[in-house]
C-alpha cells in the first residue's frame, strides 16, 4: 500500500477504541447499585464456518452477521427471493434487473451492476461449500436452511478470487440420524402460494442418513396489459426446487453427498415507461402498479442442477477434506425493455398514452450451455491445538455460451444475433495459521496464490451493422492475497481485533455486440482493507453486541458504464476507490417473552478518478460536470447502489398458552438511505430512502410442533423504484405490492 492509503486506513483506529470502551465488561454489566437479575432467557450460541472450521461467532475476528432460520422463515412465506436479504445485515444490499433471478450483491458499497450473463461480482456466494459463480446460479431459492452467514470485507485467503467485498454463505440443514422433518404451506395475495417441506433420518443401519427437501412457489399473473387488452397478463411465476442429501458417518470418515435442482418459469423484469417524473426521483402521479401497456413479449425460464461431494478423513489429529462440485444452468429471458408500445404500430385496447413510444427495445439473453466444475483439497490439524493450521488446493473451471438477441417491437422476429463463449480456468494454493500466544492474545494469518486464464470470443451473425467477428480476448492474471489478524481478549465476554486483508477480482470481458462493434474489458481489481472491531456479550448471556469500523482502498475497480442510447454496457476500471464505515449487530433477550435484534451500518464510498467520463441520459438532469464530449466526469461520486445508511430491526414477543402452546408476534423492519443507479449523478435516476417492514402473528402448540400464522410483507405498501432504463424513456422497475396471507407448518 502507498503511504496515503495507509494513512486513510489508520484513521479508523480512534473510533474503534472508543467502541471498545463502550462495550467493556463494566459498560455491559448491571447498573451501579443494582444487582444483576438472574437470567430468564439466554441467547443461543452461534456457530459459523467463516474460516472453514466450526467456531463460535464471538471468537472469529471477522465482521460477520448471521441470519437464522426464524428470520429466513419470515421472508419465505410470501415467496420472497434472495433480494429480500437486502438490508437484513449491516452493509448488505441485493438487487436484480431480471425479476426473480440473477441477484446482484453489494457489501460495503462494493458490487457490480452488470447485467450480462457472464458478469462477475465482488461478492462471492457460496451454497453448501460450493461457490456459485454465475449470477443465475446465485438465484437458487432459500429453503430448509440452517443459517446464512454474511462475511464483510475481503476474503482473499479462504475464498480467493472474486471476493474482495465479502462472501454470502448459505448452509442447508444437514441429514441426521433421528427421523424428523417439516411441512409448510401458505397462501396470500395475488394467488401467492408457497409449499415447502423436508424429511430426514437414518437410512438402514450402516451409518447412512439422508434428507430430502423441496420448495414450490407460485403467484398468479396480476398485471393487466392495456395494449393487448388482456387482464392478468404478467407478473406470475412458478418456481420449483429440490435438494437430496445423503450422509455417511464412521469413526474416522464421513461423506456428504448433495444433489439439487431448480426449474423456474414466469415473467422477466417488467419495465414501466415514463414512470419517473422529470426533475424528481419519484413515480409520476397516478402511477398504476397493476397495469402496463406493452406490445412485446415477456417470458423467462431458468433450469439449473448440480451435485457435490464433501469427504472428510480423520487421521492422527489431522482432517483431510475433499469437496467436489458440479453446477449447470440454462436460461432464456425475453423482455420488453422499453416497457411500452410503438406508437406508429397501433393503439392500445385501453387508453394508455403514457406508454406510447417513438422507438423500442425488445431483447433476449440465452444460456444454451453452461458447466462449472470445482475441486478443493484441504488438510487441517486439530482445532484445539495452540497452533492451528490448514492448507489446501483449489481448482475452478467454467464453460459458458451466451446468445444475445434483438427482436422487432412485437418480440416475434429476431433482428440481431450475437454468440459469446467464455472458458475460464483458475487454480489456487492457500494456507492459514492461528497461534494462541497466551491466554489473551491470538494471532491469525493467511496467504493465497491464485492464477486465472480466460478464453473469450464473440461473434455477430446478423443485425446492427452486419456480421462481425469472431472477436477474441485472452486475459490472464496471477495474484497474491491474504490477511493478518490480531485478537486481544480482555475477558471471556469482551475481545477486540484488528484485521488487515486484501483481495482481488479477476479480469472481465463483455461482448454484447447487438448494438456496438467492439469488446469491452477490465483488468483485475485489488483491494487493501483495515478493520478494527469488538466482540462482546453481557447481561448474563442475554445480550450480544459486535461492532467494527473499517476503511479500504481499491485500485482498478471494475465498473459498468451503461450506454445512454442503447441496451448495452461498457466495462471500465476506476483508478482508485476509497471507502470507510461503521457496522454493528445487537441481539438482546431481556426475558423469556421478548427478543430483539438491531443492526446498522454507515458506508461512505468515493470514486477517485479525475479522467473517468461516462455517457449520460438525454432525458434527465445530470448533476456532474460534463467534458467537451458531453460525458459526465464522475470523480468524487459515491459508487452506484452504495447506500450510505442501512439499518434493520426485529422484535419477537411470545406468551405461553397452557403447558405446550405459545402465542407470538414477530416483526422485522429495514431501512436504507438514498442510492444512485449509475456512475453519474442525476436528479431522476436514484432511489429515495425507504423503510420496509413485515409481520407474522400466530399460535403454536404441542411444544412448537404445529404452527399457524398470519403474515404480511411490505406492510406499508411502498412503491420502491428498483431499477431504471434511460435510453428510450424514464422507465422504471418497481417493487412488489403488499402481500398478506396465512401459513400453516407442522414439524415431526
Amino acid at each position: 500500500m502507498t503511504k496515503v492509503d495507509t494513512q486513510r486506513l489508520a484513521a479508523c483506529i480512534p473510533l474503534t477504541m472508543a467502541l471498545a470502551a463502550l462495550c467493556s465488561p463494566a459498560a455491559i454489566a448491571a447498573p451501579a447499585g443494582q444487582e444483576a437479575s438472574p437470567p430468564t432467557s439466554t441467547l443461543k450460541d452461534v456457530v459459523v464456518t467463516a474460516e472453514k472450521r466450526p467456531e463460535d461467532i464471538q471468537k472469529v475476528p471477522i465482521a460477520i452477521s448471521v441470519l437464522d432460520s426464524e428470520k429466513l422463515q419470515a421472508y419465505g412465506a410470501s415467496g420472497d427471493t434472495l433480494v429480500q436479504l437486502a438490508g437484513r445485515s449491516p452493509s448488505l444490499q441485493v438487487e436484480s434487473s431480471y425479476g426473480r433471478t440473477f441477484p446482484r450483491f453489494y457489501i460495503r458499497g462494493l458490487g457490480n451492476t452488470d447485467y450480462d450473463a457472464n458478469a462477475s461480482q465482488p461478492v462471492s456466494l457460496v451454497y453448501d461449500d460450493i461457490v456459485q459463480e454465475n449470477p443465475l446460479l446465485k438465484g437458487f431459492p432459500m429453503f430448509d436452511l440452517e443459517q446464512v452467514e454474511v462475511l464483510r470485507g475481503p476474503q482473499g485467503t479462504m475464498f480467493g478470487r472474486n471476493s474482495p467485498a465479502g462472501v454470502v454463505k448459505f448452509d442447508s440443514v444437514k441429514p441426521g440420524e433421528d427421523t424428523e422433518g417439516y411441512a409448510k404451506v401458505s397462501y396470500g395475495s395475488y394467488g401467492t402460494a408457497n409449499v415447502e417441506g423436508a424429511l430426514g433420518g437414518k437410512l438402514g443401519g450402516s451409518g447412512w442418513s439422508g434428507r430430502a427437501s423441496f420448495l414450490l412457489q407460485h403467484r398468479d399473473d396480476w398485471i393487466d396489459n392495456a395494449y393487448s387488452g388482456r387482464h392478468d397478463a404478467l407478473g406470475g411465476y412458478n418456481d420449483r426446487a429440490l435438494r437430496l442429501q445423503a450422509m455417511y458417518r464412521s469413526d474416522d470418515f464421513d461423506a456428504l453427498l448433495n444433489v439439487h435442482a431448480r426449474d423456474y418459469d414466469g415473467s422477466a423484469a417488467i419495465f414501466r415507461p415514463n414512470s419517473v417524473q422529470a426533475g424528481s426521483p419519484s413515480l409520476v402521479p397516478g402511477f398504476d402498479l397493476d397495469r402496463v401497456a406493452q406490445d412485446g413479449r415477456n417470458t423467462e425460464n431458468v433450469t439449473s442442477w448440480g451435485a457435490s461431494a464433501k469427504l472428510n478423513w480423520y487421521r492422527d489429529n489431522l482432517t483431510f477434506t475433499s469437496i467436489t462440485g458440479l453446477e449447470r444452468v440454462r436460461m432464456f429471458s425475453l423482455g420488453d425493455i422499453d416497457g411500452g408500445y410503438l406508437a406508429a404500430a397501433g393503439t392500445p385496447a385501453w387508453p394508455s398514452p403514457s406508454s406510447a413510444l417513438g422507438s423500442y427495445s425488445q431483447t433476449a439473453d440465452e444460456i444454451p450451455q453452461h458447466r462449472q466444475l470445482t475441486q478443493e483439497f484441504r488438510i487441517a490439524n486439530d482445532a484445539d491445538e495452540r497452533l492451528r493450521w490448514q492448507t489446501g488446493l483449489y481448482y475452478f473451471h467454467e464453460d459458458i455460451d451466451i446468445n444475445n438477441f434483438n427482436y422487432d417491437n412485437t418480440g416475434t422476429t429476431r433482428t440481431a444475433w450475437v454468440r459469446q463463449s467464455q472458458r475460464t480456468n483458475a487454480a489456487a494454493v492457500f494456507g492459514s495459521l492461528a497461534y494462541q500466544l497466551d491466554e489473551r492474545f491470538n494471532l491469525r494469518a493467511g496467504l493465497r496464490y491464485s492464477h486465472e486464464d480466460k478464453d473469450y470470443s464473440a461473434q455477430r451473425f446478423y443485425g446492427y451493422t452486419g456480421t462481425l467477428g469472431p472477436l477474441t480476448a485472452n486475459p490472464t492474471d496471477s495474484h497474491w492475497s491474504g490477511d493478518l489478524t490480531g485478537t486481544w481478549a480482555f475477558s471471556d465476554r469482551l475481545s477486540v481485533y484488528g484485521r488487515y486483508a486484501n483481495g482481488f477480482r479477476a479480469p472481465s470481458v463483455q461482448g454484447r455486440l447487438t448494438s456496438k462493434n467492439s469488446l469491452s474489458s477490465a483488468k483485475a481489481e485489488t483491494i487493501n482493507s483495515l478493520e478494527l472491531g469488538i466482540k462482546s456479550t453481557g447481561w448474563d448471556g442475554r445480550l450480544r453486541f459486535n461492532a467494527d469500523i473499517y476503511g479500504f482502498v481499491m485500485h482498478d475497480q471494475q465498473m459498468t458504464a451503461v450506454a445512454a442510447t442503447s441496451n448495452s454496457t461498457d466495462l471500465v476500471n476506476v483508478k482508485r476507490t476509497d471507502g470507510h464505515g461503521l457496522e454493528f449487530d445487537l441481539e438482546m433477550s431481556p426475558n423469556a417473552n421478548w427478543a430483539f435484534t438491531l443492526g446498522g451500518s454507515y458506508n461512505d464510498t468515493r470514486i477517485r478518478d479525475r479522467d473517468l467520463a461516462v455517457s449520460v441520459c438525454s432525458n434527465c438532469i445530470v448533476l456532474d460536470p460534463l467534458n467537451a464530449n458531453g460525458r459526465a466526469l464522475v470523480d468524487g461520486n459515491a459508487l452506484p447502489r452504495a447506500a450510505k445508511y442501512v439499518a434493520s430491526f426485529t422484535a419477537r414477543y411470545s406468551v405461553p398458552v397452557g403447558d405446550t402452546g405459545e402465542f407470538f408476534a414477530y416483526t422485522d423492519w429495514n431501512y436504507r438511505s438514498k442510492l444512485n443507479f449509475y456512475l453519474y449523478d442525476s436528479v431522476e435516476f436514484n432511489s429515495k430512502p425507504v423503510t420496509l417492514g413485515g409481520l407474522r402473528v400466530g399460535y403454536n402448540w404441542d411444544l412448537g410442533r404445529h404452527e399457524i400464522a398470519l403474515y404480511g410483507r411490505n406492510l406499508t405498501d411502498r412503491r420502491v423504484i428498483l431499477a431504471t432504463s434511460t435510453f428510450i424513456s424514464r422507465a422504471a422497475m418497481v417493487s412488489d405490492p403488499r402481500i398478506v396471507g396465512i401459513e400453516y407448518a407442522t414439524h415431526f
